[in-house]
């Protein structure tokens, strides 16, 4: 058949696939090696991170300010501290993962030097390391929402594997995005500081949606990662069903960062070694 693939060249496709995902294990292992290297309390900082941020957004937001939720409808929680890691622990995710991608390029400078491999490994091999971070802390976090009464989280924990997976996608495609525009302008890195502390305040975590109106709510909606915390309280702290509008928008937003990350990225790829 004319439209065949030689066997040969089948069997090269292959080996280049397995030899890329092989360096994709080992890239990965090495990001989660080097996270806590010669720490004293290692892995336990992935769950004093986030629960000091909760300890300190709810002190601030929900007994200074006196932030209030209204109660979870069906699963009738009225807990802020939940409400707020529902929403806090996609966002530390995402901005992990994008952060620790952005410099990824840079950081392997030598290693992309001397040898040639798919470069897009480094950034997503940062994202991956973090996600494993994240896995551990949501399920710290379902566990804590079972033991406060809402059991319909279990029903509802196939919206959280594919939230977490869009995420995952959204932050891939926004590192591989930014990694590239590091290498160029390492203005970048730094930039995304700013970025991020604006864009946390744009996205419903310590505060309700509910609390905004009109023009406000409208420019909030634009935000991808407030779909991401509005689904996420939906199933975690509700227990209901995420709004498929709210999923569809946030599909939506991760294949297009993914499909425009790709394409900045395979562009300036064959330059990378020259520039860095």
């Amino acid at each position: 058949m004319s439209g065949a693939v030689p066997p040969g060249e089948a069997m090269s496709v292959l080996a280049e696939y397995s030899r890329s995902r092989d360096l994709f294990t080992n890239l990965t292992l090495r990001e989660l090696r080097s996270r806590y290297k010669r720490s004293f309390l290692g892995w336990t900082w992935s769950l004093i991170n986030p629960l000091t941020y909760m300890v300190i957004y709810t002190v601030v937001f929900g007994y200074v300010l006196k932030v209030r939720v209204l109660h979870g409808h069906p699963s009738g929680l009225s807990a802020f501290a939940l409400f707020l890691l529902a929403g806090l622990l996609p966002w530390n995710f995402f901005t992990s993962a994008v952060n620790g991608s952005v410099g990824s390029l840079v950081a392997a400078s030598n290693l992309i030097k001397k040898s040639y491999f798919p470069r897009a490994l480094l950034p997503a091999a940062t994202v991956a390391s973090a996600l494993v971070s994240h896995l551990i802390e949501m399920g710290l976090l379902l566990v804590a929402v079972l033991a406060f009464g809402n059991y319909r989280a279990l029903y509802l924990l196939p919206f959280v594997v594919l939230l977490i997976a869009l995420v995952t996608i959204f932050a891939t495609g926004l590192g591989l995005a930014l990694s590239a525009a590091n290498v160029y302008f390492r203005d970048v890195e730094h930039f995304l500081g700013i970025a991020f502390m604006v864009w946390f305040y744009l996205t419903p975590i310590v505060y309700p949606v509910t609390y905004l109106h009109g023009s406000t709510l409208t420019l909030i909606k634009l935000n991808p990662m407030a779909d991401a915390a509005l689904c996420m309280q939906r199933v975690l702290y509700d227990g209901a069903a995420p709004s498929w509008l709210e999923l569809g928008a946030l599909a939506l937003a991760a294949l297009v960062a993914a499909a425009v990350g790709l394409a900045v990225f395979r562009r300036v790829e064959p330059r990378l070694a020259e520039e860095l």
